[in-house]
């Protein structure tokens, strides 16, 4: 049996599922001007998005068979148009209850969001094929382009029609999941085996390496993942730059260097412990120079460039358990997705609620009136550097790994 339309299918799934992730960023700003919605409550957004995909990481992996897995698979694209939807009408028809409207549709398209990244990469994986690897590779490369393509549109449409009809845009994004679920449904499915009776792990021999990965993953997210979603707001309010060229040059870039890195790293990449390295120690200098640096374009080269630094730290925090733990069992990568999920929740929640506190604070009215900066860009920038407490934690981590798995290859 021919599975290229099937593989073709998860290809443009996740195309279409990066619009439930790189759209909401985007808009958080509209929403702060339009509804009144304070960055904290946008954080929170993040943080339900994270936590709701964490949740059902865990349900789908201890209990999968309790589930239907091919028709989950086929109906799950139909969960994201649903969650678009809401997102776009409730605040539109209820905007004195805009954030309760976003936080509905948020849940929503969150888990399509876990059930995409639980089901997807295993039907990849069971298909045939002549190099798994790079289909794999090229199945996850295509979320960051996805990015891109969300953000070229969306920069298009903000310029012809205006931010004040973003709900008709997030419509469209809307649609895109039904031709995914369409294409399921005509598509051959190979048989998924998410039984786990002969694929225990041994994670209490290996409990301490592991955490250590799980502790390296999360704070590998959290770098990631704050930035790709503050990084339109920053650079719109923060640096000043229009919102058109701050999303295209900004989101989109980061975008392509997050792709361009992984897709890198697939055909050239060797020695992951040493690449995470580099990529917590970059990312550390990305943020602070975004928290102090005031010339707009080193700040704007040092938030693209967060992207490329961060590009391996999720997959690559993977790579490296293999490594160490071939076969380390499935509640191994249970830990480690609830890592991922945790570390990107955590930090955009909290970025949130340092602008929002330092933007009041009498420090930034103080401040403001020496630097030629507003209270909320000064509250933008602390918030940035606060951010770097993550990569540098997990530098600290990834040292302390390479001399605990040093001793363990000694012993």
């Amino acid at each position: 049996m021919s599975y290229k339309k099937t593989k073709y299918t998860c290809y443009y799934t996740n195309l279409a599922m990066s619009s439930a992730f790189s759209l909401p960023p985007i808009l958080f700003l509209t929403f702060h001007n339009t509804y009144g919605i304070s960055y904290t409550l946008l954080g929170t957004l993040v943080l339900t998005n994270f936590c709701t995909q964490l949740i059902i990481d865990l349900v789908f992996t201890f209990f999968a068979k309790h589930f239907n897995i091919q028709k989950t698979l086929k109906l799950m694209p139909l969960l994201t148009s649903i969650g678009l939807a809401i997102y776009a009408l409730a605040p539109t028809f209820f905007p004195e209850k805009a954030f309760s409207g976003l936080f509905i549709g948020t849940v929503v398209f969150s888990v399509s969001a876990g059930l995409c990244e639980v089901l997807v990469s295993p039907t990849i994986a069971a298909l045939p094929s002549d190099n798994p690897e790079r289909d794999m590779s090229k199945l996850h490369s295509l979320y960051a382009y996805g990015v891109v393509g969300v953000v070229l549109l969306s920069s298009l449409f903000f310029k012809l029609f205006g931010t004040e009809n973003w709900m008709y845009l997030t419509l469209f994004f809307a649609f895109l999941p039904i031709i995914a679920c369409i294409l399921y449904c005509t598509s051959p499915l190979p048989d998924l085996n998410f039984s786990h009776d002969h694929a225990k792990s041994d994670v209490g021999k290996k409990s301490k390496g592991i955490l250590l990965c799980v502790a390296c993953i999360f704070f590998g997210s959290a770098a990631e993942n704050t930035m790709t979603n503050w990084i339109s707001s920053y650079m719109e309010n923060a640096l000043g730059i229009s919102k058109a060229i701050g999303d295209v040059l900004g989101l989109a870039l980061f975008g392509i260097l997050l792709g361009l890195g992984r897709s890198l790293y697939s055909k050239y990449g060797k020695n992951i412990a040493n690449v995470l390295l580099l990529g917590m120690i970059g990312a550390t200098a990305c943020y602070i120079i975004s928290g102090t640096v005031s010339n707009p374009l080193v700040c704007m080269l040092a938030c693209i460039f967060t992207g490329l630094c961060t590009s391996m730290l999720w997959p690559g925090t993977l790579i490296l358990m293999e490594e160490k733990f071939p076969n380390p069992g499935v509640t191994a990568y249970a830990l480690m997705a609830a890592g991922g999920d945790f570390g990107g929740s955590v930090s955009p929640q909290l970025l949130g609620i340092v602008v929002d506190k330092v933007s009041v604070s009498s420090f930034a009215l103080e401040l403001s009136n020496s630097v030629n900066l507003t209270p909320e860009q000064i509250g933008l920038k602390t918030g940035m550097l606060i951010a770097s407490i993550f990569p540098i934690l997990g530098i600290i981590v990834l040292l302390y790994m390479k001399n605990y798995f040093r001793k363990q290859k000694n012993k």
